[in-house]
């Protein structure tokens, strides 16, 4: 293994146990499109930017916060 490659691994290994630690797991996802005219509908998302990467995920954590957070 080369230095480059062992300076990726610990890398992504510190990032790891950095989420560990916070209670954090990194997940890959796919959405429907019925998905994201959800998160439109719920008023999560803004329909021009549904395409938005950055915008879909916040939109996401908004919903995942919003139905797995108790109220306080």
């Amino acid at each position: 293994m080369t230095n480059n490659a062992r300076s990726h691994a610990a890398a992504r290994m510190r990032l790891h146990r950095e989420r560990r630690r916070r209670g954090l797991r990194c997940l890959m996802i796919e959405l429907r499109e019925t998905d994201v005219d959800a998160l439109i509908r719920g008023g999560l998302l803004e329909h021009e930017t549904r395409n938005d990467r950055n915008a879909v995920l916040n939109a996401l954590y908004g919903h995942l916060n919003r139905t797995l957070r108790p109220a306080s």
